[in-house]
């Protein structure tokens, strides 16, 4: 098998996990424009439990991650997505036959068990080998981008035709379509081939969670779906205030995914090819500051709302793209099922952190305070990550040996003494290891008996 390209397995597989990505995302996001805008129909219905509204799916999100991948090690990726799918419709119909908050906080919840993040991410490293899975994530981190940048003008729209209840259906049909992408398209691996480094480890936890470096990103991606919660609990109310009707939302939101996605593609080849990751990094953290701290004075301008969402958004953008790759260029070698479910879980209680924050700023202070605490939030997080250690370019590759040649100590030593191998985890049980090298490893170096795995 060719070890430098994808075959044509590996190709569907990605693909059709992306197709699934986009579908779920898609219905999750579509949400995020409108719903503040629709609350003053349930009710009950408050700043502070509109903001619950939001956020309270990341909350059943981050409880379950972990678990769930767990589960998943146990009796199969399928059967664990399939559930998550249907829990999550069955939340979509609760909301949607709400008529007051609490029942739409409820369904929001509901659908929130649907915790499947960690096991898609564990079912695409059990279907690529390890040297295709940078370009397979890639491919998933494109189809969320996308399916985030639709759903904030279909939200709107559809919205606008349907309703809230109709839009929380139209989720719900997402996710059944969601279940016939996995039962028809996405390939089932073998239940004993498994691979070990998508699944969520016991022994490898306590490691990333003392890491430094890796709990400055999850703590990265906490704040940065906090911070999109919290400024969404106002922003679509001060569009309307503004003099755009909640049916024309579209219409902004539109021009500035666009203006987003393509300001964000050069800022990416910059961080990337001339390794420019920290400043790239840094300074967009540094834009979200500057922006949110701005709309503590000019939110209730159009225009600046216009530009505060725009810079946002590169900034967004580039962030939710760059963390996921520096998570699995940090996380020792073999940790990354693991440490995806630490990151999925922080970025769905920064979801919940910030939906709470949001509305219980909104409603005890105004947008103003929303703004100055989101910008505060951003303060801390560039603070935190202002020491980073950006990753030197690795590759990752999989050892294979023949059952009692080798115990783990002695592969260790051996194997680390090679110029060029820079960190290894034994799995001696499964008979595999997962190799951190240099770009000037050579295989051919290996001890007897030790090859290279699939």
């Amino acid at each position: 098998m060719n070890h430098h390209t994808m075959s044509a397995a590996e190709r569907r597989s990605v693909a059709s996990l992306a197709t699934l990505y986009a579908f779920r995302m898609l219905g999750l996001f579509m949400l995020l424009p409108v719903l503040s805008l629709y609350a003053g129909e349930y009710g009950h219905s408050t700043p502070v439990l509109v903001g619950l509204a939001l956020g309270i799916y990341g909350l059943g999100q981050a409880a379950l991650q972990v678990p769930l991948g767990m589960l998943s090690d146990r009796i199969g990726r399928k059967p664990v997505i399939i559930a998550g799918l249907l829990l999550f419709a069955a939340g979509g119909i609760l909301a949607a036959s709400a008529d007051n908050i609490i029942t739409v906080i409820l369904g929001r919840l509901l659908q929130g068990t649907g915790a499947i993040a960690s096991t898609l991410t564990a079912l695409l490293a059990d279907l690529t080998r390890e040297q295709h899975r940078t370009k397979a994530m890639a491919a998933i981190g494109v189809s969320i981008g996308v399916s985030f940048a639709l759903a904030m003008v279909i939200g709107p729209l559809a919205a606008a035709a349907i309703g809230v209840s109709g839009l929380f259906l139209l989720t719900s049909l997402l996710a059944v379509i969601g279940v016939f992408i996995t039962l028809w398209l996405v390939p089932t691996p073998d239940v004993g081939g498994l691979n070990a480094d998508s699944q969520s480890l016991r022994g490898l936890l306590g490691r990333c969670l003392q890491d430094r470096n890796l709990m400055r990103l999850n703590l990265g991606i906490f704040s940065l779906h906090a911070m999109l919660m919290a400024i969404f609990v106002a922003v679509p109310g001060l569009l309307e205030g503004q003099g755009l009707v909640r049916d024309d939302h579209w219409k902004m939101y539109l021009p500035v995914m666009l203006v987003a996605f393509l300001a964000m593609v050069p800022l990416i080849i910059l961080a990337e090819k001339y390794n420019r990751m920290k400043q790239v990094f840094l300074s967009a953290i540094t834009a979200i500051i500057v922006v949110l701290s701005a709309a503590t004075w000019f939110a209730y301008d159009y225009w600046y709302l216009v530009v505060m969402i725009t810079v946002f958004f590169v900034a967004f953008n580039l962030l939710e793209a760059s963390l996921p790759s520096l998570v699995s260029k940090t996380v020792c070698p073999g940790g990354k099922g693991t440490a995806m479910g630490v990151y999925s879980t922080f970025q769905f209680l920064g979801a919940f952190f910030g939906g709470a924050l949001g509305g219980g700023l909104l409603g005890l202070w105004g947008g103003s305070a929303l703004f100055f605490g989101a910008a505060t939030l951003a303060g801390v997080w560039l603070l935190v990550a202002w020491n980073m250690t950006v990753p030197a370019k690795t590759d990752n590759l999989v050892l294979a040996w023949k059952f009692g040649s080798w115990d783990a100590a002695i592969l260790r030593q051996e194997v680390l003494l090679i110029p060029g191998a820079l960190d290894i985890t034994v799995l001696e049980s499964e008979q595999l290891a997962y190799l951190r090298v240099s770009q000037d490893f050579n295989p051919a170096s290996l001890p007897d008996g030790i090859r290279l795995g699939s």
